[in-house]
Order: structure tokens, then sequence, then C-alpha cells
């Protein structure tokens, strides 16, 4: 059964980790990472800080090949980056056709990963190459992945508010949208939205993940 896990990593364990040495308040968020004859090449969205300083606090790292912007919009910067191949570490790991990357983001504090393995076996191979190869990665949630008719098991509100808040990037780190300004265009209150989400993905939960312990 496909299987979901999250891991954590130290800040400055990754590669992308070291922008947090001089710029300790942006957020890095993973796009995709795509392997290359010589390395892995990830693009990634930076948010936080202004497009010009990016690059060179990146191009300070010595596994850096090449790093460049690919877009700027509303305060974030879409980049990609070239890694000198000993310098890849968990990236390597990350592009396994056994595992599928679901999101990846950074802060000062530290990386977390959310992988789908075809198997818990794996997420458990996912799990040794990073040990074998020295990446102290910690695994702190595991989910068996349920497939789920959403149409049955969500109210039409409940789906409303969620399909909306995610449009919005409610989800997103940093927030996209406030629930006030949900609230408004659905025509409803804030507790009424904050409970329509919370019941909505309560059902989400319970009918597609169930809990393991690692």
């Amino acid at each position: 059964m496909a299987t979901v896990a999250e891991f954590t990593l130290a800040a400055d364990e990754f590669p992308l980790g070291t922008v947090f040495a001089t710029l300790p308040d942006v957020t890095v968020q993973l796009e995709r990472v795509i392997p290359d004859t010589n390395g892995v090449v990830p693009y990634f969205w930076v948010r936080g800080t202004e497009s010009d300083t990016i690059v060179k606090q990146f191009s300070d790292h010595p596994g850096v090949r090449d790093i460049r912007v690919v877009d700027s919009t509303d305060g974030e910067t879409l980049m990609r980056c070239a890694w000198v191949p000993e310098y890849d570490g968990v990236l390597d790991a990350l592009i396994t056709p056994e595992v599928v990357l679901l999101s990846a983001i950074g802060t000062e504090k530290q990386w977390t990963f959310e992988l789908r393995g075809e198997s818990r076996k794996a997420i458990a191979e996912f799990r040794e190459y990073c040990h074998d190869h020295g990446i102290p990665v910690s695994l702190t949630e595991l989910h068996a992945l349920r497939p789920l008719d959403v149409k049955q098991n969500l109210t039409d509100s409940q789906r409303d508010a969620l399909i909306l808040a995610y449009e919005r990037g409610y989800f997103d780190s940093p927030r996209g949208t406030t629930l006030k300004e949900i609230a408004d265009d659905l025509e409803i209150s804030q507790q009424a939205l904050g409970a329509r989400l919370r019941r909505g993905n309560r059902r989400l939960i319970e009918q597609t993940l169930t809990e393991f312990r690692p």
C-alpha cells in the first residue's frame, strides 16, 4: 500500500540551508528536483527577501556550480541551481523512482520533507540510504494512503470552503490570504468558516490516513 512519510532535517544539513546563516527569516520551498548527467538540479521558491540579494547568498556554498533566477512574483523568487555531485546528499535520495517528493519546506529551524512511497518498504529504503550516507533525517510521521470519494465524505459547504482556502493560498507558508477574506467571500462568519475547515480536514484525515508507529 502507498505510504506517506514526513521527515525532518536540520537546516544546515541540506545544501540550500546555507542561506539561513545570513537570511534567517526566509522560507525555501522545493518546487521539483531534476536528475542531470552532471548531478541534481533543484528548482525552488524563496520567500522573505529581495531577489537581488539571493543569488550571492546561495553562491557562497562550495557545492554550487550554477544558480540563476527563473522568475519573481509577489515577493517570491523561483530559482534553479546545479550542484557539484558530491554535495547532492539527500537530493540524490529524492530522485529515486521508489519515492515521490510531495513537499519540502526549509526554515532557519529545520527542513520538513513529505514523501510518498509505493510501500512502507520504499520509505524504509529511503531512510536506510540516508543513514548509509550520513544524512541525519528524522522520521516524524508515517501514514498509509487510502483512496477517498471526496463527494461522499464531505458536505458541499466543507468541500467549497476547503477548495477556496487551497486556491487562495490559505494553507501555504506564508499564507496567501486570511480567514476573514475567505469568510467574506463565502458570506459567512470567521467562526463558521473555521468550523467548516476543521470538520472538513477531520473527515479527510479520518478517511485517507491511517497512522502507524514508525
